[in-house]
């Protein structure tokens, strides 16, 4: 249950809604391009994981219908959108799509969502902090990257999704910290 002063913001209820009834294809679809994207450009991003390359990560948006299974193979990544998470996952992340992205730019520390209580962590751990200092490591600000396929339009594009999301743009110093936009003070 999240701390009722928590900084992390909620996607809004309109929006989860017409994720119900909206076909999963054209998401996927985009994500595998998004994917495939960033991998181009951070060709050593999934290194760092060594085992838990193999393993599967479910991340749950608790503000959204949906959920991710990421598969971070060195040769062949893949994110799958899926209604519920499988079984059959290793680890599981789950908060708001806020939260889940802030922790992947570093608008978020995810040790301050874990014990406020804003994201929850299922499973094998280890493969989670692997996961996390992967993401850290790569100094890769995944919204960011996701739209930068859209051209001259990613630009609006991104303004866009971090309006809906809740999350600030974030730029990293040389140092690899991630500055501005939230802060935790």
């Amino acid at each position: 249950m999240p701390v009722s002063e928590s900084p992390v913001s909620r996607l809004p209820v309109p929006l989860a809604l017409a994720t119900r009834v909206l076909p999963l294809l054209p998401l996927q679809i985009l994500l595998g391009i998004c994917l495939r994207e960033i991998r181009a450009r951070h060709p050593r991003i999934f290194d760092r994981l060594g085992p838990h390359t193999a393993k599967r990560y479910g991340l749950a948006p608790t503000d959204l219908p949906i959920a991710f299974v990421l598969e971070p193979r060195r040769m062949n990544p893949r994110v799958t959108v899926v209604r519920t998470l499988p079984a059959n996952i290793d680890a599981r992340i789950a908060g708001t799509l806020s939260a889940l992205i802030g922790m992947t730019d570093g608008s978020y520390d995810g040790d301050a969502l874990f014990f406020s209580r804003d994201i929850e962590i299922d499973g094998d751990m280890e493969a989670v902090v692997a996961l996390r200092n992967a993401i850290d490591d790569s100094r890769v600000d995944f919204l960011h990257e996701s739209v930068a396929w859209f051209g001259p339009l990613a630009a609006p594009i991104e303004r866009i999704l971090r309006g809906i999301v809740g999350a600030e743009s974030r730029t990293r110093d040389d140092s690899g910290v991630a500055v501005g936009g939230n802060t935790w003070n």
